[in-house]
C-alpha cells in the first residue's frame, strides 16, 4: 500500500461510515484495505486498488456514494455483470440503475429522468457510451459524487481484457477536476498496474495493492487421463452445488456438456457461438440456480457477480497464468470454501501451441508463448501452487505449507529417476530426435502397436526396459524433465523430443536426476466441501435455501442477491430467533430484514418447533 497518509475522517462522518456499513450492507466491519479505501474516497482523493475477487471491492464505491452527495457513475465492461451489480445495490436499499444497450427506450428515458432529478447514488454505464458526447454533456447537469471505473485491467494492453474503449477513461480527470476517481482491478501484475496508472493519470491517487492470496479456495492439478470420466467423478462429489468447467472449444464445450447431461446432471452450455437468446437463457438459469453448472469457454464469467460457486474445473489448459487467476476467482466470491481443478496433461499445450503458432503479430506471438509456458511450468511444478501463484504477481507466500492446495496438502516423496531418465533419453536418441511424447512411452513401455512395429523400433535396446512402469509414470517423467530442462519440445500440433545439455550429463552419469511425486491415494485428501468452516444445521440451511430461491423467483432477482451462502451459513450456525439477532447475521442489513427477515424468522421458529434440539 502506498500514497500519502490519510487526512482525519470528514468531520461528522464517523459514525455515518460505520451506521451505513451496518445498516445498508449488513457488516459489522470492514474487509481488509475496504475502510482506508472508503476513506480516502470520502477526502475526495483519487484511488487505484488492485484487490481480488471476493475482496469487496464494490462496497468501496457503493459506501461512499451513498454519503457523498450526487450520483456516483461506474463504467462497467459487461452488461450482464451491471445487472447483478444494480440487483445488488438495490437489495440494500440502494438507488442503482444502468444506462447501455439491453433497455428499450421507454426504460432508457425512466433512467435518464432519474439521473437528471439527482435521484441516483449509483448509475452503471460501459465505455462506449461514456466516450458519447451527448452523454458527457448530460453528466455536466447533474451532480456527480464521483467516477468509478470496475475491471481496470481492460486499460491495459498488457492486461488479459484489454479494451480499446476503455483508453477514453483517461478523460475522467479532465471531465471531473474537483471529483476522485477510482480505479479496481483484480488482477494485475506490476507491469500492468504501471500501465493503467500511467494511461488514466490517476492525480496523488491513493494505491492499494492487497494480497492476491485467496485463503477459501483448493487448488488441485490432477493429470488428465480419461478426462470425462473425471469430470463425472469430480461433478458427483459436487453434486448440488453451483460449478463452472472451463473448456477452450466450442466443439468440446457442446460435446461435454451432452455428455454430462447424458449422465444426468443439471448442466448448459455457453459459448459465443451460440445465439444470443440462448446463451442470455443459460446464462440466467445458472445465477438463478435452476442448473447447477455452465459448460463455458472463457467468455463466461467475467459477465456475472455470482457469490455461491463452488469449484471450478479447468478440463483444458488456461491462456496463461492471469486467465488462470481470474477464472479460477470466479469461486468462493462469498469466502466460503470452493475446489479449483485443473486437468492437465503435456498434449494440452501442443493444441494451445497450434492455435499460437498460426499467429500473425510475432510480438503477439511471443507473448502468448510466454504466457503458456509459465502456465505449464505451474502444472508441472512440485512447489505449493499458491506459492507459485502470488510468486507471478510479485508476492512473497510466507508459509512453508498452505494446507489447501494438492501439492501441500499430498503425501510427498522424493524419488532419484535417473535409471529411468536414462532409458527414456535413450529412446529420444536411438530414434534421432524424430518422435514425439506418445511414441517414445510405447517404445520404452513395450508397446506392440503397428506403428511401433512398421518402424523396427521393437528391435532397439530401449524397447521394453520400461515396462516394470505404466505409461502414466513415463508420461509423469517427461513432465518432469521438461520442467527441469533436460529435454525440450519441439513447436507445432505434434511437437517431437529433442535432448538439451542436461541430457547429455545425465547419459554420461555426470548428474543425477530426482523427481518428487504426490501420492495419489493421499490426493483424495484436496476435497473442499464448499462449506462454511463453522458448524452450521445442514437441515436448517437446506431450507433456507430452498426459501431464498422462491424468494428470488418472486422478485426475479439471483437467489444470491437475496442472501449469499455465507449469510445462509451464519443463520443456521447462530438460529437468529428474533430481528436483533437477525441483525447480527453478516449480510443482515436494516432494508433486507424489512425485506425478508419476516419470512426467514418465520421458517426458523416452524425448524425449531420441530427440532427442538435446533439453536441450543
Amino acid at each position: 500500500m502506498s500514497g500519502e497518509p490519510l487526512l482525519p475522517p470528514v468531520q461528522g462522518a464517523e459514525g455515518a461510515l460505520f451506521d451505513t456499513l451496518r445498516k445498508v450492507f449488513g457488516f459489522h466491519e470492514f474487509r481488509p484495505n475496504q475502510e482506508s479505501i472508503v476513506r480516502a474516497i470520502l477526502e475526495k482523493r483519487d484511488v487505484f486498488a488492485v484487490m481480488p475477487t471476493g475482496g469487496g471491492k464494490s462496497l468501496c464505491y457503493q459506501l461512499p456514494a451513498m454519503l457523498l452527495p450526487g450520483t456516483c457513475v461506474v463504467i462497467s465492461p459487461l452488461i450482464a455483470l451491471m445487472k447483478d451489480q444494480v440487483d445488488g445495490a438495490r437489495a440494500n436499499g440502494i438507488r442503482a440503475e444502468c444506462l447501455n444497450s439491453s433497455l428499450d427506450a421507454e426504460e432508457r428515458q425512466r433512467v435518464i429522468g432519474a439521473l437528471l432529478s439527482n435521484s441516483l447514488d449509483l448509475l452503471y454505464v460501459s465505455p462506449e457510451r461514456f466516450t458519447l458526447d451527448h452523454f458527457r454533456e448530460m453528466l455536466r447537469r447533474v451532480q456527480i459524487s464521483m467516477a468509478v471505473i470496475d475491471e481496470a485491467h481492460c486499460i491495459s494492453e498488457w492486461g488479459h481484457d484489454f479494451r480499446p474503449d476503455y483508453l477514453a477513461l483517461s478523460d475522467l480527470v479532465t471531465i471531473f477536476p474537483d471529483l476522485p476517481v477510482a480505479a479496481f482491478t483484480a488482477t494485475a501484475t506490476h507491469r500492468v498496474q504501471q500501465d493503467i496508472l500511467q494511461k488514466l493519470a490517476l492525480r496523488t491517487p491513493f494505491i492499494v495493492r492487497a494480497s492476491f492470496d485467496r485463503p477459501n479456495l483448493v487448488y488441485d492439478v490432477r493429470y488428465k487421463e480419461r478426462g470425462d470420466q473425471q469430470l463425472v467423478s469430480l461433478l458427483k462429489s459436487n453434486r448440488g452445488k453451483a460449478g463452472i468447467i472451463y473448456r477452450t472449444s466450442r466443439k468440446s464445450v457442446n460435446d461435454t456438456a451432452a455428455m454430462l447431461q447424458a449422465k444426468g446432471f443439471r448442466v448448459l452450455p455457453y459459448h459465443a457461438g451460440l445465439g444470443d437468446l440462448e446463451r442470455k437463457r443459460n446464462q440466467e438459469a445458472f445465477i438463478r440456480d435452476e442448473v447447477d453448472v455452465m459448460v463455458a469457454t472463457i467468455a463466461f464469467g467475467m459477465g456475472i457477480d455470482k457469490s455461491n460457486i463452488r469449484f471450478v474445473i479447468h478440463a483444458d489448459l488456461p491462456k496463461s497464468i492471469e486467465n488462470y487467476y481470474q477464472e479460477t476467482g470466479r469461486a468462493g466470491r462469498d469466502g466460503e470454501g470452493a475446489h479449483c481443478t485443473l486437468l492437465f496433461a503435456q498434449g494440452d499445450s501442443s493444441k494451445v501451441r497450434f492455435f499460437i503458432d498460426a499467429m500473425v503479430d510475432e510480438t503477439e506471438r511471443a507473448r502468448a508463448l510466454a504466457s503458456l509456458q509459465k502456465v505449464i511450468a505451474f502444472a508441472s511444478t512440485s512447489v505449493c501452487r499458491r506459492k507459485t501463484l502470488l510468486d507471478y504477481f510479485g508476492e512473497h507466500y510466507p508459509h512453508e505449507n498452505c494446507n489447501s492446495c494438492d501439492i501441500c496438502l499430498g503425501v510427498r516423496e522424493v524419488v532419484d529417476c535417473t535409471l529411468q531418465a536414462q532409458m527414456l533419453l535413450s529412446a529420444i536418441v536411438r530414434t534421432e530426435e524424430r518422435f514425439g511424447a506418445t511414441h517414445l512411452v510405447d517404445i520404452v513401455t513395450g508397446s506392440a502397436n503397428k506403428k511401433i512395429r512398421d518402424l523396427g523400433h521393437d528391435r532397439l535396446k530401449t524397447y521394453g526396459v520400461g515396462k516394470q512402469h505404466d505409461k502414466k509414470y513415463w508420461r509423469h517423467l517427461i513432465d518432469e524433465l521438461l520442467a527441469q530442462q533436460v529435454i525440450e519440445k519441439s513447436e507445432g500440433l505434434y511437437p517431437l523430443l529433442f535432448l538439451l545439455p542436461k541430457a547429455v550429463r545425465i547419459l554420461k552419469h555426470e548428474e543425477h536426476i530426482e523427481m518428487v511425486r504426490v501420492l495419489e491415494k493421499q490426493k483424495a485428501k484436496v476435497v473442499s466441501d464448499g462449506e462454511s468452516g463453522t458448524s452450521y444445521d445442514k437441515g436448517l440451511f437446506d431450507l433456507l435455501r430452498v426459501l431464498r430461491k422462491q424468494i428470488a423467483d418472486e422478485q426475479g432477482i439471483p437467489p444470491y442477491v437475496v442472501f449469499s451462502d455465507r449469510t445462509l451459513h451464519e443463520m443456521a450456525s447462530l438460529v437468529p430467533r428474533n430481528a436483533e439477532a437477525m441483525l447480527s447475521v453478516s449480510g443482515v442489513g436494516e432494508v433486507k430484514l424489512e425485506r425478508y427477515g419476516r419470512q426467514f424468522l418465520s421458517l426458523i421458529d416452524r425448524y425449531c418447533s420441530d427440532h427442538p434440539a435446533a439453536g441450543v
